[in-house]
Order: C-alpha cells, then structure tokens, then sequence
C-alpha cells in the first residue's frame, strides 16, 4: 500500500511536454525516410500531441518550432491557439530556428556578419514575443555556431558575441519567462562548437541574466559521461532549467527514453528527487522530449517514451533517502549502492496501471491506440501528401 501511494504522489506530479516536430517526418544528413501517417501540418502535430496527452493525462504542452509551426510568426498565433484549444493541449516551449536557414551557414548569433547576428536576434526577439502572446513561459535555445576548421574562427570573440547577444534577447523576457541554454558538444560544428558543454552554458545563461537557465539533452553528451553528476552540480547552483529526453547509444540517437540505459535516465531522476528531499521544495524543470522517429512509428514512439519516464520516475520516488544518507554518512558502501538498485529493481508497473485507471486513462496506452482507429485514419488521410513529399517540416 506505501509503494501504491508513494507511486501515486510521485505521478500525480509529473508532466512532460511534447515536442510537435515528433510527429513530422525528419531525416538524418542522408535523408528521410517517409511514414505515410506522420504529420504534414501544424493541425495535424496537434492532433496526434492530443491523442498522447487523451491516452496518459499526463503531456498537457507541446513544443512548437517557430519556422515549422508558425512560419508566419505572429500571424499564425491566433490559428495556434485555436488548434490548441481544439485539441486539448497547450502551447508549451517556444523554439527559434538559428540554424536552418542559408544566412546561417558560418553561424548565428556568432556570425562574423554583423548583419545576420542583427537578424538572428531579431528572430530570437521575435520568438519572445510568440511566447508572450501564446503564454508559454519558456524560450528554449539550442546553437549550431562553431567552426570545422582550426584557425578559421575567433573562439574568444564569438564566446563575447554569444554574451551580448543572450543578454539583449533576455531584456526582452517578461517577468514569468526563461530563456534556456541547450549545449551540444559537436555537429554539425566538428572542430569547436560556441556551446560545446553544460559549463558553458551555464556560464553564458548566468551572464545573460537571473532568468536564464541550462537545458539539458540526455543526448548530447559523449559516450560514458556521467550525465547525473552534471545535474546535480546545475541543482545545487539553482541553473537546471529542464530536460530535452531521449537515449543514445553514441551521442545524440534520439532513441526512445531508456532503450539503452534506463537506468541512467533512472539515476538523473534519483538526483532530483534526492535534491527536492534534501532541499524540502519541488524542483522548477520542464521536463521535455526532443525525438523524432524514422523507424518506429511516430504516435507509438512517443507514448513508449512517456510510458518509460513514468515508470522511473515512479522508481526513483521509492529511494529510501534517510537510509542512503545514513549509508553515505558511515561509508557503507554496500548499503548506500542498495538502496537506489533495490528501488531501481522494483516492479512499478502494477502501481502505475492502477494511477492509470484512477484517472480514468488506459491502462496500457499504447495498446488503447492501437486499438483505437486512429493510426488508420490518419494514414489514410496523410499518406497521399507524405507520398507527395508535402511537409511543414522544412
């Protein structure tokens, strides 16, 4: 009955926004591979991030891509609220696009152009500006600036660049919103990246203004990196923003969450909550996931990745923190490593189908959809314009 209710308290609240652009078709630098039921329109992402958040009650916002959702900026922002309101989910975090277009090959807000880095903070400004007019609190920056070649880029220059530029987007934030920092240590910069680690980032977001945080993406890290320690290092300096999930087997896969190590993804979250124990107050994280399949399906993928981040997040809660501190204290070894893999062991799905059926959800959501029709309507509808090649996702 205690593992029931510490389940339920943990689940009651946990919530994970979805990214839209996992419902398009995607591709790698080699191309795509289509999927006849992926969406083709921003009505259509919102209609499968509403059949997710219908299935677990617990996806509520959706990430939304300015140049792949709203391509007309704020034009497009009474048409997404209405599809949000139609479809049962909100906007969530505001992404600006610095990497896509042509003027962005040597760069965005580093561009040796002083022109294009006028541009890319115009776009980011703008981004701002969506999220205040779609009430999304968070504006989340991720950078492809960096150089392939030594010697062809200014490394100290562009780290004062970076600066200027995060702190004149961040005067443009209203009192309740965040600017997030995302780092990725290569690619498709090979030879430095401007923001190549989480110190960095954390540098750049403290320097941009109380208001700026660090994200995290479980991808983007070298292989056998102790992601955990990085976040328990942004906690204890009150920088961890939030999360873009996912799983790697090299660095960057945008796998389903715990294909390879759950029990990495298991160990940030008893971080966390090891951090709220000590501290006595919730952690403020936006809890995020950035994956776009070409192989899985797309709808199944997700509710795969939401289904897994809820069952360790669920074990996580049953770490006995008192006995591991206790353990910790007089060096036990044995004892203190026992209780996070007694936790990690423990068989919560029981727990978590009955908070399920509480709420009045399925059990076993990715057997309810399958059941449902919907992947069938929905391909039916979509196949002929995916076949076409026809997509909001440039």
């Amino acid at each position: 009955m205690k593992l029931t209710q510490t389940v339920f308290e943990a689940l009651d609240r946990f919530r994970i926004e979805i990214p839209s652009w996992g419902f398009a078709n995607t591709g790698t630098r080699f191309g795509k591979f289509i999927q006849p039921a992926a969406a083709t329109t921003t009505e259509e992402k919102f209609s499968d991030a509403g059949q997710v958040q219908a299935l677990t009650g617990v996806c509520p916002t959706v990430a939304l891509h300015v140049l792949w959702d709203l391509p007309n900026g704020l034009a497009d922002v009474p048409e997404v609220e209405k599809l949000a309101a139609h479809y049962g989910v909100r906007p969530g975090s505001i992404n600006p696009n610095l990497f896509q277009d042509q003027i962005y090959k040597y760069g965005s807000f580093a561009n040796p152009d002083e022109s294009i880095r006028r541009e890319a903070a115009r776009h980011a400004e703008l981004c701002v500006e969506i999220a205040k007019r779609l009430n999304s609190r968070d504006i989340s920056f991720w950078f492809t600036d960096g150089s392939n070649y030594p010697g062809t880029a200014n490394i100290r220059e562009r780290k004062h660049l970076f600066t200027e530029a995060l702190k004149r987007v961040h005067r443009e934030l209203a009192a309740d919103q965040r600017m997030l920092v995302e780092y990725k240590p290569f690619e498709p910069a090979f030879y430095h990246t401007d923001i190549a680690d989480w110190g960095m980032a954390l540098l750049l977001a403290r320097q941009a203004g109380p208001q700026a945080k660090v994200l995290v993406d479980t991808g983007h890290h070298y292989a056998s990196q102790n992601i955990e320690q990085i976040v328990a290092w942004l906690l204890d300096e009150n920088m961890l923003g939030g999360f873009h999930f996912n799983d790697r087997r090299y660095a960057d896969d945008d796998l389903t969450l715990g294909s390879i190590d759950p029990y990495q993804v298991f160990r940030i979250f008893h971080e966390i909550r090891f951090y709220e124990w000590d501290a006595g107050k919730q952690a403020d994280i936006a809890y995020m996931i950035d994956q776009s399949h070409n192989l899985k399906g797309k709808i199944e993928a997700m509710l795969q990745t939401v289904g897994m981040a809820q069952e360790l997040f669920a074990k996580a809660a049953l770490i006995d923190y008192k006995r591991l501190v206790r353990a910790q204290k007089n060096a036990d070894l044995v004892a203190a490593e026992s209780c996070l893999q007694d936790a990690f062991a423990t068989d919560v799905r029981p727990a978590v189908w009955e908070w399920r059926e509480s709420k009045g959800l399925p059990r076993n959501p990715l057997e309810a959809f399958r059941g449902s029709g919907y992947l069938e309507r929905i391909t039916e509808e979509r196949a002929a314009r995916n076949a076409a090649g026809i997509s909001s996702y440039a």
